[in-house]
């Protein structure tokens, strides 16, 4: 029997995935998990076939899990869920160890078709993103500048771009003060940036909020 853990923090979200698998796959075995720390514990304590992750967990960067998951389990195939444009949050997951990337917006017609996919070894993107992988290997795609930050820095780039302190991105992270602000410089610095204003904008335009 097939096993997935699906991680996301609102029950409605989790209700409505294991009703999609189970109306086309009925007989998978579906868990679920709110929190990361609640994912971590699952991961440590089970074996699953396959993981459906939500990118924005309220208690952990999705990023940062995902390498921790893979960590602990690098056979586990790990399809990432997210509200976030593919073109900004799917080249990234991939790099950081996921099988695969799926909007919500599309998960009621395609979660299926790539839950069968990672599961079955192969990789799961959307056409748009399989042309940017192709432009990228070929040379044909200018990056963005936030594509050069690290994962933390990315994370306070979007973080602070949707208004949110220093202090309360250093609560979210499980950091100090003074690491989030040396984050912070350090993204400043590398984006050619001057103030959070700066940071509102190109959050912004560039649709990662």
């Amino acid at each position: 029997m097939t096993r997935v853990l699906i991680a996301d923090d609102h029950a409605i979200v989790r209700r409505g995935l294991e009703r999609i698998i189970q109306d086309e796959v009925g007989g998978w075995e579906v868990g679920e998990a709110a929190t990361a720390d609640d994912v971590l514990r699952q991961v440590r304590e089970a074996v699953w076939d396959v993981m459906v992750l939500d990118i924005s967990l309220p208690d952990r960067n999705g990023l940062d899990l995902l390498i921790e998951i893979k960590a602990l389990r690098p056979a586990l195939p790990v399809l990432i869920l997210s509200m976030h444009a593919e073109s900004q949050y799917a080249m990234r997951a991939l790099k950081c160890g996921a099988a695969g990337y799926v909007s919500k917006e599309s998960a009621s017609a395609e979660l299926v078709d790539a839950l069968k996919r990672v599961l079955n070894g192969g990789k799961y993107v959307s056409a748009a993103v399989a042309e940017t992988l192709a432009d990228v290997a070929l040379g044909l795609s200018s990056s963005t500048p936030h594509e050069g930050l690290s994962n933390r820095e990315f994370t306070v780039l979007v973080g602070l771009g949707q208004g949110k302190a220093v202090g309360e991105l250093a609560a979210e992270l499980g950091l100090s003060v003074k690491t989030v602000s040396t984050y912070r410089s350090r993204m400043l610095e590398k984006m050619a940036m001057r103030t959070n204003a700066d940071v509102v904008r190109y959050v912004i335009d560039h649709g990662l909020e």
